[in-house]
């Protein structure tokens, strides 16, 4: 099964044209002709059988023969994880972070954080392609990225909350304080040159938990992936 993604199709809808980029791969790359079935998601759960009906690289049209809804993992994870130096570091979190399971990322830009600036045009192609090549019907959401100290402010949410840091404190193993498990997970994670005390201060007040990732100490691509594969092991053996 090959999944393709157009956002702007419901229940409601008979027909559609790919943009030039899709229908040129569908056509050209994947030989793909008049006739032949297409599976297509909207993002928001849906997955749509169709059938070519017009095979243009410039413009690829379908028409939908059925669709279904498929439900949502039983848990919302969200991501709080600051850029990278290095971009491509970041975008191979994004990547792996969706395949495995995550609901919303948001960058953070902390005190210590050598990179302020983030390509959200690309993070977004990344987040598309991940949830096609993994197969789901829900794409996560990316947030602009935001200061540590406006998201603080700003922060307004019911999630049970957790922040891994690398300064010497009292820690719990992030497994431990899965069980019971929650169904709305916000993880903290911050720049290479880790959360200011500051920031770590601050986050205690908003009732973040300080949690471990293991002994060893992580990249913050690597947290973020150890992060989203302890929520969904966990997850199973709820």
């Amino acid at each position: 099964m090959q999944l393709f993604y157009y956002s702007e199709i419901d229940e409601n809808s008979k027909s559609f044209f790919f943009d030039k980029e899709e229908s040129q791969h569908i056509v050209k790359v994947l030989r793909k002709k008049q006739g032949d079935f297409l599976y297509v998601t909207n993002g928001k759960g849906l997955l749509f059988q169709t059938e070519i009906t017009f095979a243009s690289p410039k413009q690829c049209e379908v028409s939908i023969l059925k669709y279904e809804h498929k439900s949502p993992r039983s848990y919302y994870l969200h991501l709080v994880v600051a850029p990278t130096k290095m971009n491509e570091r970041y975008e191979w979190f994004l990547e792996k972070a969706v395949e495995i399971g995550v609901d919303e990322i948001t960058p953070i830009i902390c005190h210590h954080s050598e990179r302020t600036m983030i390509k959200a045009e690309r993070f977004e192609k990344i987040i598309h392609s991940a949830m096609k090549q993994s197969l789901q019907c829900y794409l996560p959401k990316l947030n602009p990225a935001i200061s540590s100290m406006d998201f603080f402010k700003q922060l307004n949410d019911d999630s049970v909350k957790f922040i891994a840091h690398c300064q010497e404190d009292t820690k719990y193993l992030f497994s431990e304080k899965l069980s019971p498990f929650p169904k709305k997970i916000m993880v903290l994670i911050g720049p290479e040159g880790d959360f200011s005390s500051e920031e770590i201060k601050i986050a205690l007040q908003k009732n973040f938990q300080p949690i471990s990732l293991g002994d060893n100490r992580l990249r913050t691509e690597t947290a973020g992936i150890v992060a989203c594969d302890f929520v969904a092991i966990c997850s199973n053996l709820k």
